[in-house]
């Protein structure tokens, strides 16, 4: 399998308060993701994960704290500071531009990136994990099946070869046995290429069967953090979870 990153890195959380409005929504969120590292965020709806996603990639303003990577520090993080840094954010819903094509959408992930040689060498890359994309070039994003959308919105995300991955629920809306192959792909995709991830799951058992480790959130802070282990036993997981 072909590497989709030069290398990976290490992003955490510190202290971080965030809220839509006047309705604080994360109350002190500090969690670290080592380099390389497969880390699962769980917890019920409404618990905050999605905004801290968000939050991290400054898409909503962070009240305070502080958002860190490899050294760097933001109190205000930007998409475009993320990005340049090598951070993707893959939204819920697998969202891609469903008038577009595959091409197309494609392009417009790479919109960034320096020359067409480059957008070229991503394709290629993302093509290399994604081979039934490259069958549907020319094809639109609203034609494909739910799992193709949601290899299209990966692929979206992976073309500018990040170092860091932070994912929303890749399994939303995807059928049961897809599922699986969804997560499977996510942790491919890491060990090929050491791109450190952090990922928003509501299918529990599933995304822990690809972490190292977990951080579960309870209205808005952090009441659980350990081994992907630790969490397969079902006592522990309904102990911390339920």
């Amino acid at each position: 399998m072909t590497d989709i990153a030069h290398n990976s890195a290490s992003l955490g959380v510190h202290s971080l308060v965030a809220g839509y409005g006047k309705k604080q929504v994360l109350n002190g969120v500090t969690l670290e993701v080592a380099s390389g590292e497969i880390v699962a965020l769980i917890g019920h709806n409404g618990a905050g994960k999605s905004t801290l996603l968000k939050a991290m990639f400054g898409l909503i303003p962070i009240w305070s704290g502080q958002v860190h990577l490899n050294g760097q520090t933001w109190s205000k993080p930007t998409p475009r500071d993320l990005l340049r840094s090598g951070v993707a954010y893959v939204p819920q819903g697998n969202r891609v531009f469903m008038d577009l094509t595959v091409q197309e959408n494609l392009e417009m992930g790479g919109v960034t990136l320096a020359d067409k040689t480059a957008l070229s060498a991503g394709m290629e890359r993302v093509f290399t994990l994604f081979p039934a994309l490259k069958g549907r070039f020319k094809q639109q994003a609203g034609t494909l099946s739910g799992g193709e959308k949601q290899m299209l919105a990966l692929a979206n995300a992976l073309i500018l070869s990040p170092r860091v991955l932070l994912l929303d629920e890749p399994s939303l809306g995807l059928a049961p046995p897809l599922v699986s192959e969804a997560l499977g792909q996510i942790q491919q995709i890491s060990s090929a290429s050491g791109v450190t991830v952090l990922v928003v799951e509501q299918k529990v058992r599933e995304v822990l069967k690809i972490s190292q480790r977990v951080f579960v959130l309870r209205n808005g802070q952090v009441s659980f953090t350990g081994s992907a282990e630790e969490l397969r036993n079902e006592t522990k997981l309904r102990e911390v979870y339920l």
